[in-house]
């Protein structure tokens, strides 16, 4: 049993009708998508979707999408993305998904889950530019307390004697940040309950470039955004 990881699906089968196939990169992505999936994952794995999973505007309208999650081999936890626009309570989501059969999905919102030996915690983190808003400062402070939130769920489920792996869909740095030498409210977070561990996506294109992989603070940081690795699944490993 095996722990993978990918963001920024975004799905587009049913009535949204957005593909992604107009950006250099996108050519085919779906089968790309489905054909390393079904080379990697087993049915006994877990994947951890970072965000960005359907450009659907309601539940409704994301049946096909989430149907085709459903249909891929392997245990699947979805965060929120910036573009996940049919995201509704948890209460609602898991409804959706009983009433349409759909039984490998959960939902890590404000909470963790313990897979493969390892915690899973996040939130969908919010936009590092300098040209932040005061109501972006909120939502980032927002964000903030959500990620302590799904951390302290996990210590008081699980305790402190296992890995905590940290999932963000927006970069919880960037290289702008490094050059200006300055620290995030994120990496101050996961640096003061010694989380070693973060994925996250959000990041596209010639966005890229401001990407950090690579340890920052004693933390290792790994872009997963779909077109950033190929649309492989990538492993968590010890």
């Amino acid at each position: 049993m095996s722990l993978y990881t990918i963001s920024d699906l975004h799905l587009s089968l049913g009535e949204a009708k957005k593909s992604m196939e107009v950006f250099p990169g996108w050519e085919n992505y779906v089968e790309n998508l489905e054909k390393n999936w079904i080379s990697t994952v087993s049915e006994d794995d877990s994947v951890v979707i970072c965000g960005d999973i359907s450009w659907a505007m309601n539940l409704e309208e994301a049946v096909k999408d989430f149907g085709f999650l459903n249909y891929l081999p392997g245990e699947k936890i979805i965060l929120k993305g910036n573009h996940d626009y049919w995201w509704n309570t948890v209460t609602s989501m898991k409804k959706f998904l009983y009433e349409n059969n759909i039984q490998n999905i959960d939902f890590l919102y404000n909470n963790s889950f313990e897979v493969e030996g390892k915690i899973i915690c996040g939130t969908r983190g919010w936009s590092l530019s300098i040209e932040d808003t005061v109501q972006d400062q909120k939502i980032i402070d927002r964000e903030v307390n959500r990620l302590n939130l799904s951390i302290e769920d996990a210590i008081s489920k699980y305790g402190t004697d296992k890995e905590i792996i940290a999932i963000l869909h927006y970069p919880p740095i960037t290289q702008s940040n490094i050059v200006k030498n300055e620290t995030t409210p994120f990496i101050q977070m996961l640096r003061e309950y010694g989380i070693k561990k973060c994925y996250y996506g959000h990041l596209h294109g010639l966005s890229i470039k401001d990407a950090v992989n690579g340890n920052v603070s004693e933390i290792e940081l790994h872009l997963i955004s779909a077109d950033g690795v190929d649309f492989k699944l990538q492993e968590i490993k010890e």
